[in-house]
């Protein structure tokens, strides 16, 4: 080791025409500690399905029930009335693809691009050993054998490649293996025992973490694939539910999850619409998993016109395009991207308000719709709630024009109720933008959790206090004339008026309530008493 060290070093002398025969050894040292180490990657990876049954068993394997029920995160959707969609909430942003909804064009540029012999192997794929081995750096593997801990550089590269994984390996890794993924790139080892210590000691924490993670990944690779074929009867059938929940689960970049969502999102298309003629967007899809960062579709995204062209080339390779095809499809520019405009928002306090319901009715909490685990149909109707908001935004405007000294903190709400059933119809809390602030997610609802004066929504507790006392019917015959009541010791008296500052005498009952008369409701108070009115409204909480 101390030999290594030294030779590795910049050495201070007259530069020779050709590698001195110390350079020679330790180069023939290092290739032959590189080759070891290569060949014990390959005889790892071959015999990981025997070691697995050997050295794990059956121990520590995941929950497979729900991945068997196709049971992965999806989007949850508020509807209204109408069906038309309020609002979408989801962890992940997800549409469900089955196999015979993944058209044939784009199963073949999933394949061409991730993984040609998925329909033969049973989880690992032991041809692409030799691939994968020719790209083991052995330039950092070098300067782990000379420098020791020394060389340990968290952002420098690893000794193991990325890539070589196939559509099982991949779906395994992040459907049950997210965590250990996630903390496998430190300098701090993650498993136990004298062996990965060892091994350790020789190719870093960082290193063996990847090698561990790499070990279970094939473990389960192998288990997965045995019960799904026990489940779904056959290889074959197993291998199309793979495929179908790997096409659902993949990220595709900018927070979609799955083709279809991604389908939908990039290029405005359901994915069972794409046809042959569509093959350069399935492999531009199909390139997405890869580097979602990089590949995505964009405008002048000369990395994923790349990537695509090359998943062309891999379709035409394997038979699914002829060259000609391939050679049409890569000529295609990179087709538009749907612009995706953030869409107004007409109110969060409606939406509030059937989370609210939904706990206290249903017992279905946020988080279920947030993993699509329901579907919400609301009594709102979407174009009501349009032209509530709008017109709470410009009352207030105009408002704010007449009384310039409230600009910016003049607030209202609205709520519309269905008169056969009393059903909301439209609810808004408050302004859009209230003090520079966006209220898209959630706001105080004055709605429903303000407290105010009632105004006129008390005088129907005065009416049935009336008619609870049974001096009165709707068609009872009351004054709609001038009247005052007490307004404090020392004060006069204050007189009541209308709203339209109009008196019609005596009317029915009915008329006054429908009508709101104002002079009546305070005569029929004075009648019965304050305190029978609020015992009544006390009554109906």
């Amino acid at each position: 080791m101390l030999l290594l060290r030294l030779r590795i070093r910049p050495r201070r002398v007259r530069q020779s025409a050709g590698p001195s025969l110390w350079s020679a050894g330790v180069i023939a040292l290092l290739t032959a500690a590189a080759l070891a180490a290569i060949t014990s990657l390959g005889v790892a990876v071959v015999s990981a399905r025997q070691l697995s049954v050997i050295y794990e068993g059956r121990e520590n394997l995941p929950d497979l029930e729900p991945f068997m029920r196709f049971d992965f995160p999806t989007t949850g959707h508020i509807f209204d009335a109408n069906s038309e969609l309020l609002v979408e909430l989801a962890d992940e942003y997800r549409d469900i693809a089955r196999y015979d909804e993944i058209p044939p064009v784009v199963r073949d540029a999933i394949l061409a691009a991730e993984d040609k012999r998925f329909f033969s192997h049973d989880g690992a794929d032991y041809l692409s050993i030799p691939r994968v081995v020719s790209k083991v750096r052995v330039g950092a593997l070098a300067r782990r054998l000379a420098w020791g801990s020394r060389a340990d550089v968290s952002r420098g590269p690893t000794i193991f490649p990325q890539g070589g994984s196939t559509l099982t390996q991949q779906l395994v890794r992040g459907v049950f293996l997210q965590h250990q993924t996630a903390l496998e790139n430190s300098h701090q080892l993650r498993s136990n025992g004298l062996l990965p210590r060892a091994l350790a000691a020789v190719i870093g924490a960082r290193n063996m973490n990847m090698a561990a993670r790499k070990r279970d990944e094939l473990r389960l690779s192998f288990w997965l694939e045995q019960e799904m074929r026990k489940r779904f009867g056959s290889k074959r059938r197993a291998k199309e539910e793979i495929l179908a929940r790997y096409a659902s689960f993949v990220y595709m970049g900018h927070g979609q999850h799955g083709f279809a969502r991604a389908a939908k999102h990039y290029f405005g298309q359901p994915l069972s619409t794409f046809m042959a003629d569509d093959v350069d967007k399935a492999a531009l899809l199909a390139s997405i998993p890869k580097a979602p960062r990089d590949y995505a579709p964009a405008v002048d995204n000369a990395a994923a016109l790349r990537r695509r062209n090359q998943v062309l080339a891999l379709m035409a390779a394997n038979g699914s395009l002829s060259p000609a095809q391939a050679t049409k499809a890569q000529e295609q520019p990179l087709p538009a991207v749907l612009p995706h405009e953030v869409p107004p928002v007409w109110s969060s306090a409606v939406v509030e308000h059937v989370l609210d319901e939904l706990g206290a009715q249903a017992g279905v909490g946020l988080d279920d719709l947030r993993q699509g685990q329901v579907q919400v149909y609301s009594t709102v109707d979407g174009r009501v709630q349009r032209i509530v908001s709008e017109a709470l935004e410009h009352g207030l405007e105009s408002y704010e024009k007449r009384h310039p000294q409230a600009t910016g903190i003049v607030q209202g709400s609205v709520a519309v109720l269905k008169n056969s059933d009393g059903s909301i119809l439209a609810e808004t809390g408050g302004r859009q933008v209230y003090l520079g602030r966006e209220t898209a997610v959630s706001d105080f609802n004055r709605a429903r959790q303000s407290l105010r004066q009632p105004g006129s929504t008390m005088k129907p507790f005065v009416y049935l206090a009336a008619f609870d006392r049974g001096a009165f019917t709707l068609e009872s015959l009351v004054p709609d004339e001038p009247i005052s009541v007490p307004n404090g010791i020392g004060k006069p008296e204050k007189w009541i008026a209308n709203y339209d500052g109009r008196f019609k005498g005596l009317i029915p009952m009915r008329e006054a309530l429908a009508e709101s008369r104002n002079a009546v409701a305070v005569w029929l108070t004075l009648q019965i008493g304050i305190d029978a009115v609020l015992r009544t409204a006390s009554t109906l909480g």
